[in-house]
Order: structure tokens, then sequence, then C-alpha cells
């Protein structure tokens, strides 16, 4: 099976990667940046924004399954530059899933939780979606180009935690790094995720490439809780003064766009596609490889 990575260097995509390469499949990998190599195979840079190179290069892959990940994935960024993220967000994956189309191939697009507005707990995939981003209106757009492919998924994912492979240092990465370093940080009480480490959320990915699911799926961890509380419990984990981790609340910091207060996502559906699906829990993500040393950061 040869499977086409888009976003293969960022965040998610980097370990997306491995878990292809581990479970033997043949992967051709891109990124949005100049020529480089990751988990040992060289990736191919490609401008998503030209349509007519993205077409050809779709069809030079040939490939059996399109793991589309790439995107502008800051929602303040969409923000600041629309026009652009537009091309990349949603124009892209609109042609990627015409060609999905047209060649009876299928396509999983990395989606959001952002798709919802916040005002209820655990969602589910057939609950309706009313962004209130630029960046969440974009993935819902988005979505509705891959519905138009019949072999076509959208994976929303909720907020992804783990070592930075992309080079690219994340908010999170920061707390962690001024959480070592004795400084006080301070973490919202009332807005409420899903988290799932990168690890398994690439593990995820990786055998959905194998599977036949159309639609909606959802992919995210089996707790509800606050950014402070995972802050707080990642800094025990690591076995860091947890006191430095503060709460504060969402109407104290001033926003553009308003923020979700609960973005928690159901998983109900994914248990039962993938029963023997191992999922960590936040003290669990600690306890083996780098984690254990307190080297990792989050995303």
């Amino acid at each position: 099976m040869r499977v086409l990575l888009t976003g293969a260097s960022g965040g998610l995509g980097a370990y997306v990667l491995e878990s292809l390469i581990a479970r033997s499949a043949e992967v051709i990998g891109w990124s949005g940046r100049v020529k480089e190599k990751r988990a040992g195979m060289p990736l191919n840079p490609i401008d998503l924004t030209d349509e007519a190179t993205l077409r050809k290069r779709l069809d030079e892959a040939n490939a059996d399954v399109i793991l589309h990940l790439a995107a502008i994935s800051s929602a303040e960024e969409v923000r600041q530059d629309q026009t652009r993220a537009f091309r990349i967000n949603v124009e892209a994956t609109e042609t990627i899933a015409q060609w999905c189309l047209s060649h009876d191939r299928r396509l999983i697009f990395a989606s959001t939780d952002m798709v919802f507005d916040g005002t209820r707990s655990w969602n589910k995939e057939d609950d309706l979606a009313a962004p209130i981003s630029a960046y969440g209106r974009m993935k819902l757009e988005a979505e509705e180009c891959v519905r138009k492919c019949p072999r076509g998924l959208s994976a929303r994912t909720a907020l992804l935690y783990g070592e930075a492979k992309s080079g690219r240092s994340t908010f999170f990465d920061q707390a962690v790094k001024d959480l070592k370093l004795g400084k006080p940080r301070a973490f919202f009480d009332d807005e409420y995720r899903t988290p799932l480490t990168l690890r398994d959320a690439a593990d995820i990915f990786a055998r959905l490439t194998e599977l036949e699911i159309r639609g909606t799926l959802h992919i995210a961890g089996s707790e509800r809780v606050s950014r402070y509380e995972l802050l707080r419990r990642v800094s025990i984990a690591l076995g860091l003064d947890a006191e430095l981790v503060q709460p504060n609340r969402r109407n104290q910091i001033p926003s553009i766009e308003p923020r979700p207060a609960d973005l928690s996502l159901d998983t109900t559906k994914l248990a039962a596609l993938l029963p023997n699906l191992r999922r960590r829990s936040i003290e669990e993500s600690f306890l083996e490889g780098p984690f254990a040393l307190g080297k990792e950061g989050i995303q």
C-alpha cells in the first residue's frame, strides 16, 4: 500500500511518518519546507497553493491512500492571514479531494475539535458543528470538500501533546520549559479538551490507513480536563513543582476571537472501530522513553 503523507515534517506528521514506516507502508512524504529528511527518508517540499503543481504531484505520487495533515494550524496565524490560510486549509484540501474522487482513492483528512462552538461537553461526530474561529470555520469547510469524496474520512483531532520532533517550539513546549526553570505559569481552568499524546494519535492515523472508514471520526483522549489540570498533572508527572501551575479564566485574557469553553470529544465510535486501541493517560505518558527523563514538551 502506497501512502502519501502531507505535512510529514509537522508536529503530528513527524510521528505519523514513523508509525507508517513501522507498519511497513510505502510512504511518500511531503513537507512545506525546503527538502529535508525525517525518519531517515527524504521529504519532498511542495507549495499547496499552486494548484497546477499540486495536481501534477498527485498524479506522480499515485498513492492508494492520501493522509492529508498539512495545514496552517495556528488559529492566530489563520486569523491574521485568512487569504493564505484559506488557500492552504480549504482550497488545497478541495483539490486533493477532487483527485481522490476522480481516481477512486482513499482520503484521510486531519480536522479539529475547533469545528464546535464549545457550548457542550463530549461532542459526538453527528452533533452540530458551529465554529467560532476562522480556523474552525475553514476546517469545517474543508470537511465539506472531503465529504464529497466517497472514500473520504475527516478525522477530528483534539489537543495533542508530546515530544516535539518537528524542530518548531510550541506554546506548551515553552510552558514546560518555564516550569522546569521554576517560573510560574497560568492556564485556563475553564477551557476543556480531551488531550491525546502525539504518539497515540499517530498510531491511530497509521491504523486508519489500513481500514476503509468513511465519514467523520473523533480522535482524542478518554479524559476531559482543563488546560490547568492538564499542565498540573504534567508537572507532577515530571517531578516539578505543581504550585507553579496557576489557574486563570478565559475572561481575564483579552482575545480578538472568542475561545470555545468546552471542545471535549466523544470517542465511542473510535473505541468501537479500534477495540484494542491504547490511549495513554496523562500520567502514563510520562512513564517511558524521553518522557521519563522529562525531556518532552507539549504541542
